[in-house]
């Protein structure tokens, strides 16, 4: 890297500390995130063709982590209507693509977990260009079918990363990160989704079983006392203070 790049680098850091520990920053940040929970801003976003139903700094923070990370394998549990596969699946492509490769030749893949994929989404999905790149498995992320299914799949592939963001219960989440967070490469990330909603009103999902103490936050909270080889990765929350995954960037370090 240049000495302008470093120096750049720099000055971003001390910024983003400094915002990390404004509480006016914080308290606007988190008015705002409950109010776009209130009109679905989630669901406003495309990513080449298929809704991504992510937050752009939460897109933004995964494809600095692909790029840094370069898995050979992203694992995703929850595809609704694939945009997010779809935005990996092009990463991915690109890293071949830096590295001389071809991506269609290359085995870099992206596996994607749910419990019912639509017809609709599938067949959208496997018609896109990036198809190649995309693998599906459909059935419960915490069945032991599946779970063996998967750990069968990945291990012709070197570097893993693991995003959970299917169902959203503390149940749910340990069961995931106990049936996959092993798969997780040395200084790659374990990312789970929405743990945001620990922070929200109680109350706040009438229609789901998840919410304040029964949610992805709790799950990781419990799951990390066990599991030393992860730690969360502070840096990632202290730059985007907008995210659906407060805590839930976690970097496995041995």
């Amino acid at each position: 890297m240049s000495i302008e790049y470093e120096s750049f680098k720099d000055e971003c850091k001390k910024g983003i500390l400094l915002q990390a520990e404004s509480p006016e920053f914080k308290k606007i940040t988190q008015d705002w995130f409950e109010q776009s929970i209130k009109y679905r801003y989630s669901y406003n976003f495309e990513y080449l063709g298929r809704p991504i139903i992510q937050y752009p700094q939460d897109i933004i923070a995964t494809q600095e982590i692909i790029y840094k990370v370069k898995p050979d394998l992203i694992i995703e549990t929850g595809i609704a209507h694939g945009g997010s596969l779809i935005s990996w699946a092009s990463h991915l492509c690109l890293i071949d693509i830096e590295e001389g490769l071809d991506p269609k030749e290359s085995n870099r893949k992206v596996l994607g977990i749910d419990i019912d994929i639509r017809k609709h989404n599938r067949k959208a999905l496997e018609s896109h260009p990036l198809s190649f790149k995309i693998d599906m498995i459909e059935g419960s992320s915490i069945d032991q079918s599946i779970v063996n299914s998967v750990k069968a799949y990945s291990k012709k592939f070197r570097k893993i990363m693991l995003l959970l963001d299917s169902n959203h219960s503390h149940e749910h989440v340990i069961g995931e990160l106990n049936s996959y967070a092993s798969l997780v490469s040395k200084n790659s990330y374990c990312i789970v989704y929405d743990t945001c909603i620990e922070k929200l009103k109680k109350g706040s999902f009438e229609d789901r079983p998840w919410d304040v103490g029964n949610n992805p936050y709790s799950a990781v909270k419990e799951w990390l006392k066990k599991h030393s080889e992860f730690e969360v990765d502070k840096e990632i929350d202290n730059k985007l203070m907008i995210s659906v995954a407060p805590s839930g960037y976690l970097k496995r370090i041995k």
